[in-house]
């Protein structure tokens, strides 16, 4: 198959779960590429039509760092407006030639937590033990899970139990960099790609063509400003070449960053008193994987699991230690470690050209793309300087 093969979903039977199933009560922001500036907009849902907030504030990241950022969403003036229904349909059905959906945030730095489930955290053990082959993981997986034996289920990370553990292990020869990072004080975060390089709502996804065990990871997204301060959460696909990694840790740049390797979206819910960061904290996530071939894969990630509270994932992330004055968009991490076999019995699984991926919860709505090689996605060119040469073109910078 090639990509020219791959057909996003038909918008009539998706768009119904794109919004969140409280949207009326939620305040919702969003970017869109509108043709006939030239350029993204950003805006927030009013009913069913999406307000253009950009005269005011013409990137994402200056909303966020507003005090009144939720009231400017709901009551801002705005001089014109888009069709919801119209934008959707556009961004479900590949139609970039009329207003359709961004990843929602612009000027934020893209990073990422990795191994904050004890799920996920064995997965990276076993890839790395398996040195990325993907026949020898059931064997490697049997070994550490046996060596574990459940200790793991309520460590808490850098906590004297978790020194402990790290001693038996070590002994044990299976001592682990990812182990390390999954139970010891500090968090593992990475850049996960360059600033205004993530793709959104129904725009296809790249993995590596060189790549042959891959998977989806789908994650809370938490929007944070310029103060470190968390204002808002949307869903993210962190996409993975668990081949490449396993090789190498130090391959962690080739397996996480590529053309298309980060999806975000649909849209960036604000904290409000309808939607807290204590809501985000018990989210489940649902991802859902139907392939071309027929194979369908459903899993569930709990952020009631994780290893490290949110808030700590962004202390350890930004503070004095390192500022990001245009904010930050930080994925969270993920419990899902698919181990369902799909092509050879052993191997697990891996994705298809033309898989659709649907990660959703009902307070955050639908983030689905198409899975393409990195090679042949559309490839990224509005950069920074586009940004700023369009704003200044439209009269949007002071």
């Amino acid at each position: 198959m090639t990509t020219s093969d791959i057909t996003v979903p038909d918008p009539t039977a998706l768009a119904p779960r794109v919004l969140p199933e409280d949207a009326a009560r939620a305040t919702l922001i969003a970017r869109l590429y509108d043709p006939a500036v030239g350029g993204p907009c950003v805006v927030a849902l009013r009913g069913d039509r999406l307000a253009d907030l950009t005269p005011g504030t013409p990137t994402v990241a200056e909303l966020l760092d507003r005090p009144d950022a939720v009231e400017l969403a709901r009551h801002a003036p705005a001089e014109r407006d888009f069709d919801l229904a119209e934008v959707l349909d556009a961004t479900l059905a590949g139609h970039r030639d009329r207003p359709h959906l961004l990843a929602p945030g612009d000027l934020q730095v893209l990073k990422a937590c990795g191994v904050t489930f004890v799920r996920s955290m064995v997965e990276r053990v076993i890839e790395e033990r398996a040195g990325g082959d993907r026949a020898g993981a059931a064997a490697v997986r049997a070994r550490v899970l046996d060596a574990l034996g459940g200790q793991l289920d309520d460590l808490v990370p850098g906590s004297a139990e978790a020194a402990r553990v790290k001693e038996v292990l070590t002994v044990e020869g299976l001592w682990s960099q990812y182990l390390e990072v999954g139970i010891g004080p500090d968090a593992e975060v990475f850049t996960k790609a360059p600033v205004l390089s993530a793709v959104g709502l129904g725009a296809e996804i790249g993995i590596w063509s060189r790549s042959v065990w891959n998977n989806p990871e789908p994650e809370l997204v938490l929007a944070v400003n310029s103060r470190g301060e968390t204002v808002g959460a949307t869903l993210g696909n962190d996409v993975n070449l668990r081949d490449v990694e396993g090789r190498s840790a130090l391959l962690l740049g080739k397996a996480k960053d590529n053309n298309a390797s980060c999806a975000i979206g649909p849209f960036l819910r604000l904290f409000d008193d309808a939607f807290t960061l204590d809501d985000a904290r018990g989210l489940d996530i649902t991802l859902d994987i139907t392939g071309p071939d027929g194979f369908h894969l459903e899993a569930v990630s709990s952020l009631a699991e994780i290893s490290r509270d949110p808030l700590d994932l962004v202390r350890q992330t930004m503070g004095r230690l390192h500022q990001y004055p245009d904010g930050v968009l930080l994925f969270t991490g993920t419990m899902f470690a698919p181990t369902q076999d799909r092509d050879t019995p052993g191997e697990g699984f891996t994705h298809h050209l033309g898989d659709l991926v649907r990660i959703s919860t009902p307070r955050l709505g639908t983030l689905a793309n198409v899975v393409a090689h990195a090679e042949d996605a559309p490839p990224w060119t509005f950069g920074i300087r586009a940004l700023m040469a369009n704003l200044a073109e439209r009269g949007l910078l002071r």
